[in-house]
């Protein structure tokens, strides 16, 4: 519609760290690369195996989602603990010459960190622990793996995809605190190194729905509670990827500072309404090409061109 010089799409990052839970304890696997991952990662996404498979023998020697989930988040929570014990150390130490105007910084901090210590121990993990926004916010450069939202994805046989909804419905009785999807790597893998239209109708015949690639970038959106919305013109069409529940002069200043700080207003049309009219202009005609002002929060799929002034 708009034949730009450069098309950029959102874009999500899912890096693989191979492994079984059984050898995310090992000083090995959480040091230096590996760790670093975990921490600087949004989100955390499970791969949990429930196919069966003779071939290809479970390390812990049986099938079972419920304890590969719970041996990972035992793991994540030893981590964090670590991270504990070694910054209450360094507290402990520097209170003993810290100045009268640190003391009470030190100690809420040691205060705070005891406190969810012992929520640990008791196999409550960050996400579960009902803290406030201030005592996350207090948290967060502490990037702790149990208070990064999870998402879980069943690995399922093909003889299991009829029980794909039971057997996501299981896992979520087992642990509603995660989102569940299920997709067979199998097939998908199969699928994917097929052409777009063979791999559609082979979907259709299996009745797979969509792709798990699309499924789960779906729900890694909802899981970080982002949205996206688009610019356009002659020079770039993009896509930015931004919390849902952001303002208008807020999403201008994710593209460069000036636009929030000049905001004026902004032109705004859905994505459903902008193909269905196939034009701006036509767009405009209709009048579904919108004014909003300072207060629009922005929704996902918008279509957004900023007028500013600086």
């Amino acid at each position: 519609m708009f034949h730009p010089k450069k098309t950029t799409p959102a874009e999500i990052n899912y890096v693989d760290i191979a492994g079984s839970p059984k050898t995310f304890s090992s000083k090995e696997e959480l040091g230096g690369e590996f760790l670093s991952y975990l921490t600087t990662a949004d989100a955390l996404l499970q791969i949990v195996r429930v196919f069966e498979d003779a071939a290809l023998p479970h390390p812990e020697g049986s099938i079972s989602a419920k304890r590969d989930v719970d041996i990972l988040d035992m793991e994540l929570s030893f981590s964090d603990l670590a991270i504990i014990e070694r910054r209450i150390q360094k507290l402990k130490m520097g209170l003993r010459g810290a100045r009268v105007s640190e003391r009470e910084a030190y100690q809420k901090e040691q205060t705070l960190l005891e406190k969810i210590k012992l929520s640990l121990e008791a196999d409550i993990p960050l996400r579960g622990q009902n803290l406030g926004k201030d005592e996350m916010k207090k948290l967060s450069n502490y990037q702790f793996l149990t208070a990064k939202p999870m998402l879980l994805a069943l690995n399922i046989g093909e003889n299991q995809l009829e029980q794909r909804t039971s057997l996501i419905e299981e896992i979520i009785s087992l642990h509603p605190e995660f989102p569940v999807a299920a997709l067979c790597g199998k097939l998908e893998m199969e699928l994917g190194q097929m052409d777009k239209a063979e791999a559609e109708e082979f979907r259709r015949e299996m009745e797979t729905g969509s792709s798990a690639m699309d499924s789960i970038v779906d729900l890694s959106y909802h899981l970080l509670n982002f949205i996206s919305f688009f610019t356009t013109g002659p020079d770039e069409v993009k896509a930015w990827t931004v919390p849902a529940g952001i303002s208008a002069p807020e999403a201008a200043g994710k593209i460069h500072s000036d636009l929030k700080r000049g905001f004026i207003r902004a032109e705004v049309i859905s994505y459903d309404d902008l193909i269905k009219c196939g034009s701006m202009a036509e767009a405009r005609k209709r009048g579904l090409l919108r004014k909003e002002g300072k207060q629009y929060t922005v929704q996902d799929g918008d279509v957004i061109t900023f007028l500013f002034n600086v």
